[in-house]
C-alpha cells in the first residue's frame, strides 16, 4: 500500500535519513545546553548588579552571543567551512555539520538562560547570600534548580530550532532529512518523497516538543 502512494521513496534511505537528522539534533542539542548555560550564567552574573559584576565582560560576551545569534544559518554554515574542514575533516556529513549547528544554537538559547535567570526571585538569592552561601553554591542550589522549568522550556524551543537547521544544512550535503528531500526529492522532483521527508521531520518536532513539555511540567514545582 505505500510503495503504490509513495512510489520513489526507499524506505531504507528514508529511515537512515531519519536516524541522521536526529543524531545531529540530540547531540547538537546536548552540548547547546551546557554551553548556553555557561554563557547565559556568564552574562548574567558579570551584569550589573549581580556577584561578578564587570561590565567590559558583560559587553564582550554580550557581542560574541548577539553576533552569532544574528548570522543567518545556511551563511554561518558556508563561514565555518574552513573551521568545521579543521575539526572534522570534512564538510560533508552529519558530523560535519555539528559545529555549524552548536556555534549557531548555543548563543541563542544564551540569551534565554540569561532571561531565565533574571526572573528568579532577587529575595531567594539575597536570603542565601545573607546566610553566608559562595556564589556557587547560590549557582548550584538556587539559581539552576529555581529556572529548571525555563531553562528545559528554552532548550525545547532551541532543540525544535535545529532541527529546521539540520533540514538547512542537508541541502548543501549534511545528510539528513533536508538532504534526503532536496537531492532525492527537489532535484528528481520526487514529490512523494519530499512529502515523507517533511512528515517525518515534524514528527520528530513532535516528539522532541512532547519530551520538552513533560520535562518542564516534572521540573516545575510550582
Amino acid at each position: 500500500m505505500l510503495n503504490q502512494l509513495f512510489p520513489n521513496v526507499v524506505w531504507e534511505n528514508l529511515w537512515l535519513a531519519t536516524y541522521e537528522t536526529v543524531y545531529m539534533t540530540v547531540i547538537a542539542a546536548a552540548i547547546t545546553f551546557i554551553l548556553g548555560i555557561i554563557l547565559g550564567l556568564f552574562l548574567y552574573l558579570t551584569a550589573k548588579g549581580n556577584p561578578w559584576e564587570n561590565r567590559f565582560f558583560y559587553t564582550l560576551v554580550g557581542a560574541f552571543v548577539n553576533i552569532f545569534r544574528s548570522i543567518p544559518f545556511i551563511i554561518l554554515i558556508i563561514l565555518l567551512i574552513p573551521f568545521t574542514r579543521a575539526i572534522v575533516g570534512s564538510m560533508f556529513g552529519p558530523s560535519a555539520a555539528l559545529p555549524a549547528l552548536i556555534i549557531g544554537a548555543a548563543p541563542f538559547y544564551a540569551r534565554m538562560v540569561e532571561i531565565a535567570l533574571r526572573e528568579v526571585d532577587k529575595g531567594v538569592v539575597e536570603a542565601s547570600q545573607a546566610m553566608g552561601s559562595s556564589n556557587l553554591h547560590i549557582i548550584f542550589k538556587v539559581l539552576l534548580p529555581e529556572s529548571m522549568p525555563a531553562l528545559i522550556s528554552g532548550i525545547t524551543v532551541t532543540t525544535v530550532a535545529l532541527i529546521g537547521y539540520t533540514a538547512m544544512a542537508g541541502t548543501i550535503g549534511a545528510g539528513g532529512l533536508g538532504t534526503l528531500a532536496y537531492q532525492e526529492g527537489f532535484q528528481r522532483t520526487n514529490t512523494d518523497v519530499m512529502i515523507m521527508a517533511t512528515v517525518a521531520i515534524l514528527a520528530i518536532v513532535f516528539l522532541f516538543q512532547l519530551i520538552g513539555d513533560f520535562l518542564v511540567n516534572r521540573s516545575d514545582k510550582r
